[in-house]
C-alpha cells in the first residue's frame, strides 16, 4: 500500500491545476486511486526521469497531463507529490 505525502506547495500547485483542469480531477482521483493499489501498473506508464529531474518519477494521468513524484523509501511505499501539469510544463 502507498501512503501519499502532500505537502504545501504541492497543495498549492494542485489547487491551481484543478481550477484550470476541472474535467481532469475525477481522471486524477481515479488514476491516484489505481496508483495507490498498483503503483507500476501499466497504464499509468511510471517511470524514472533523468538529466536534472534524476532521482524522481513521473505517471501519466492522461496524454498530456503527467504526475511527478519521488520515492521516499526502498520499499516503495512513501511518495512525495512534487508537481502536475502539462508534459511540457513539468518537464
Amino acid at each position: 500500500m502507498i501512503n501519499l505525502v502532500w505537502d504545501d506547495k504541492f497543495r498549492r500547485i494542485f489547487k491551481k491545476w484543478s481550477v484550470q483542469q476541472p474535467e481532469l480531477v475525477p481522471l486524477f482521483r481515479e488514476r491516484v486511486d489505481l496508483f495507490i493499489s498498483d503503483p507500476f501498473h501499466p497504464s499509468l506508464r511510471v517511470h524514472s526521469l533523468s538529466g536534472v529531474l534524476r532521482g524522481l518519477w513521473a505517471m501519466r494521468i492522461n496524454y498530456d497531463q503527467r504526475l511527478i513524484f519521488k520515492f521516499m523509501d526502498e520499499a516503495h511505499t512513501i511518495v512525495l507529490l512534487i508537481d502536475i501539469g502539462t508534459h511540457q510544463k513539468v518537464y
